[in-house]
This record gives C-alpha cells, structure tokens and sequence, in this order.
C-alpha cells in the first residue's frame, strides 16, 4: 500500500526506486552494449589495436564474451555480499565500478588493455543485477512485483538503445578529437562519465529514503568482499586470454575454457554453501529456470553484441549508421515489452492463473519469429523495414518473458535468499552470454555469413520453451504464503 508520503511525494516510495534502478540499467545497458557496434567499426576501419588480427570477428566477438565471463562469475558473489551487506549499497558499487572501468576503456592503447578494461566492466556491472531484482522484492507490493521488474529492466532497453543511437554520432565527435584511429575512444569516455553520474545520484536516492527503508550503506566492508572475488576472478579471465593467445587456441575455445570455470564456480558454490542456502541451490524448479535463462542471455547478447554487424551484411549497401538505426528496433522493444510482460505476469497471477504459462507462451511466440528472421535473412532479405521489423517483434516478446521469469522465480524463493537466488539465476544464464558473442563470431569468420549463428540462437530458445514446460509453479508453498503477505520484509 501506499504511504502518506508516497501520495504527497510520488517519487519517494517504491515508485522513485523503480525510477533510479531503472536508470542504473541503463548505465549497465549502455555499458557493455557499446562494446559490441566500437569493435565492428574499428574492425571495418582497421584501427591499430586490430591490425595484423587474423580472424577479426571471432577476437572481437571474445572480447564480449570474456566482459560476459566477468560479469557472470560476480552474479553469485554480488548478491550473496548483498544479503550481508546490503543490496543498495552492492548497487551503488556496482555502477560506480562499471563506469570507472568503462572511461578507462578509452584510454587503453593495446588490445590487451581493452580485454582487462571490458572484463573489468563486466565484473563492476555483475554485481547489480542480483541486489537489483532484490530491492524490488524486497520494497514493492507483492501485487506490482512483476510490473516493477518489468518497468526497471526496460532500462537496459533504453541503454541499449541509447547506445546503438549515440555510438555513430560520438564516434564522429571522436574523429574531430582524436581522428579516425582513435575516434572509438569517445563512446567509451562519454558514457562511461555518464554511469558514473548515474551511481552518484542513486547514491542520493538511496540516502533519501526514510522509516523501515532507511540506508545504512556499508561500503568498505563490501568493497573489501567483493574485492577479493574480482580480483580473483581478474587474474583467472584475463590470465586464460593470455596463456590462450600465446598457444594459439582458438577464440571458441577460450570461451568454453571460461564457461569450464563458471560451471567449476557453481560446483563450488554447491560444496561449500550448499547448506546456508540449500533453498535456492536444491529447488528443481528453480534449477529449471536457471538453465532456462542460458538461451535467454544468448538471445539478449547475441543480438546486442552482432546485430549492427548482421543488419549490415544482409542489407548490402547500407551505411554503419543504417545498420544501427536498424539495430535500434532490437532496444526499442524492450522499452514496450518489458512494463507490459510484467504487467500481464502481475494480471494472470491476480486471476489465479499464475506466471508459468504466460512465460511458457511467450517464449514459444519468440522463438517462432527468431526463426522467421533467421529465414529471411537465410533468403537474402534486404529490406531494413523488414529486418527491422521482425527484430522489433521478436525482442517485444523477448524482453516481456523476462520479467515473467524473474518474478516466478522470486515466487518461489523464501526472502532471506533473494540475493544468493537472483544471483545463481545470473550465473547459470550468463554462461550463454559468455558463449554467445565468441561462438557467434566464430560461425561468421567460418560460413562468411550470419545465417548458422542465428539458426543455432532460434534452436536454443525452442530448448528453453521445453525446459520451462517441466516447472512446477502451484507446488510453490513458499509464493503461497507471501501471496498473503501486503509487502515483503524491509532489507
């Protein structure tokens, strides 16, 4: 319910908090998507930093997987420390790290910098998604649950909008300042500066809010926690990049080598803790939606990272900033699709319903049109309506399943382990974001086209749509007994 000062001061109460972590994917959005169009045009402008690479795609498309592998071996980490220390103040962090490592970005002047800065920024940025989903839990009526994961992760829609608009004109400001070798330096410098403005105004926010949900924040002692995980995990990625280029293996295989340690990351998890958060580890159903988010996050990633590259290539002719725009209709749809999955998630479980068969529907929806797209291009399509078109379907089903996902899964998860949850959710998913931009890559460096990697991202969500058929929602004794709850515990 509402609080008296909620209704004077809407923006004060849960309605202000969806605002600012809206804001913080944003930044996060915008943060690792920029990766992806930079690496294609210093590919197409041969900058320094990729002369003499023999295979471009595939070393560009490692770079996004290995910023991915930092980002999903913190997921655990980031929300376990949360639930120690505070999911608020592992937020602030977490977007004032990614920031920093994101201006850093365009400073480096070796490809091996620019590895070590984009891991570095997936290591900063995978630490809010688990106190993220946590928050929202924890401080939003149990009735707008959905709709409020729905409504602040369409952010990451509009980061990754915002950055398929602005990487052309930037790069163009980047000519005038640094010229065309280092005209990709720009992105990363502006955007950057801007998460880190981001951070410090959640950090306001947060010190704002009053009563049950006043901010004890704790960041030296997260720091110090979070990091001894980051440096660990620091030396591990870019330690396997190194030994990997210097024997020569193959990019897939530094991709596989670093989902091997995120899969030997969980075991140990399960070793180690499998008896404080036995809840979140042992639950078949959970486990099913855990494995079901690989596809997912290959989805997200796959077209995130290569969809300018793959708008280019089908639509022969057209200019980089074309392609982009075009690219732009994969962002959009989540601006759209993200409120309205939650909203419908929230309306089917009101009506008794529940959230499985909506998720299930629309993961089925997605799949077929992934496919549609995937035939169109297969038959030399070119129209940018139509690529656009089908992009802008697909994600709006995408991006509404999502917070779908999120808030079943939260059903079924006691409070105390929102966090430790959220984040075995991210660990386990982020695997197909780490495989996705490498092995993507890799099939175009060897078809010389796009058709294989989207075929084999339309086989993977037809796999999540089985999965998902298999979970068992009305045995959720816990969702029960927080359905009769007004709102969750304070954090």
């Amino acid at each position: 319910m509402e609080t008296e000062r909620e209704r004077i001061i809407p923006y004060s109460g849960y309605r202000g908090l969806w605002f600012w972590l809206m804001l913080g994917w944003v930044a996060s959005g915008v943060d690792r998507t920029i990766t992806g169009p930079v690496i294609s045009y210093m590919i197409d402008n041969r900058v320094p930093l990729f002369q003499g690479v023999e295979n471009p795609y595939a070393v560009g498309g490692l770079v996004g997987s290995l910023l991915f592998a930092g980002y999903a071996l913190m997921q655990f980490p980031g929300g376990y420390i949360g639930d120690r220390f505070g999911h608020r103040t592992v937020i602030v962090i977490s977007i004032a790290w990614a920031g920093v490592a994101t201006v850093l970005s365009g400073l480096v002047t070796a490809l091996i910098g620019l590895v070590a800065l984009r891991v570095l920024t997936g290591i900063g940025a995978g630490m809010f998604y688990s106190n993220d989903r946590s928050v929202i839990t924890q401080q939003t009526p149990f009735e707008k649950r959905s709709l409020g994961m729905g409504v602040v992760i369409a952010g990451l829609s509009i980061g990754i909008t915002l950055a398929f608009l602005t990487v052309s004109p930037l790069i163009r400001v980047g000519e005038a300042v640094f010229g065309t070798e280092g005209a990709w330096r720009m992105p990363f410098l502006a955007l950057g500066l801007l998460t880190v403005l981001i951070s410090l105004g959640m950090h306001a926010f947060f010190r704002s809010q009053r009563g049950e949900h006043a901010f004890r924040s704790a960041y030296g002692g997260a720091l110090a926690e979070l990091g001894k995980y980051s440096a660990v995990f620091f030396v591990v990625i870019v330690g396997v990049y190194f030994v990997a280029v210097r024997l020569g293996l193959p990019e897939w295989g530094v991709a596989g080598i670093i989902t091997v340690i995120a899969l030997a990351l969980v075991a140990a998890v399960f070793t180690r803790l499998g008896g404080r958060i036995a809840p979140v580890l042992y639950n078949r159903d959970l486990f099913l939606i855990y494995v079901a988010f690989i596809p997912i996050l290959w989805n997200l990633w796959f077209f995130s990272f290569w969809s300018v590259s793959i708008v280019s290539e089908a639509a022969a002719g057209s200019t980089f900033l074309q392609a982009a725009l075009t690219a732009v209709f994969f962002g959009l749809a989540g601006i759209a699709g993200y409120p309205a999955g939650g909203w419908l998630a929230d309306y089917s479980k009101s009506r008794g319903w529940g959230r499985k068969w909506m998720l299930v529907a629309f993961t089925f929806v997605q799949g077929v049109l992934t496919l549609l797209f995937a035939l169109y291009v297969m038959g030399g399509g070119q129209s940018l309506v139509m690529l656009g078109g089908l992009l802008f379907a697909a994600s709006l089903f995408f991006n509404a399943l999502q917070p779908m996902a999120q808030a079943l899964a939260a059903d079924l998860t006691a409070p105390a382990y929102l966090g430790a949850m959220f984040g075995m959710m991210n660990l386990i998913g982020e695997i197909g974001a780490i495989l996705s931009p490498a092995i993507s890559g890799v099939l175009r460096d060897a078809t010389g086209g796009w058709v294989a990697a989207v075929f084999v991202d339309t086989a993977l969500i037809f796999v999540g749509f089985l999965l998902l058929l298999f979970v068992r929602e009305a045995r959720a004794a816990a969702a029960r007994e927080r359905e009769r709850e007004p709102a969750a515990a304070p954090e």
